[in-house]
């Protein structure tokens, strides 16, 4: 991982696997939402921005991480929007999402969840890992 931040695909026997890294929790949140949208083979169309804002708990972070993914995904199958930027506020309780997104044209390969399974999320000396399977 050479980088400050970024994402990579991991071999995985039927679903997509992703590891990600990133200095603190929320610039892993916005690397997460980047990451899972290359795994899609997300295509965009030009046209108006949008802005969405919500709110999630962050009690846990393994937790947050799959809300936050969720709650994207969610928002990209009933709008059809994909987010391109992340604005995020991370509360002791809470998350405040500020989230732009632009039309979605088309994807490779649909992401039907965000999965709990084998996920992991870790403090490093450099910031913080995860690894999160993607149900296809």
């Amino acid at each position: 991982m050479s980088s400050q931040a970024g994402f990579r695909e991991i071999e995985h026997t039927a679903d997509w696997e992703l590891e990600v890294w990133a200095p603190d929790l929320p610039a892993l949140l916005e690397q997460a939402a980047r990451g899972m949208n290359a795994l899609s083979g997300v295509q965009i169309e030009q046209g108006p921005v949008q802005q969405r804002s919500f709110v999630l708990p962050a009690t846990d972070s393994e937790k947050l991480l799959v809300s936050f993914l969720s709650e994207l995904l969610y928002v990209q199958e009933r709008d059809g929007l994909v987010f391109v930027s992340f604005n995020l506020t991370l509360h002791e309780d809470r998350l405040l999402a500020r989230v732009e997104g632009v039309p979605l044209h088309s994807l490779d390969k649909e992401i039907k969840a965000v999965t709990y399974h084998n996920l992991r999320l870790r403090q490093t000396q450099r910031g913080v890992e995860a690894r999160i399977v993607f149900d296809v």
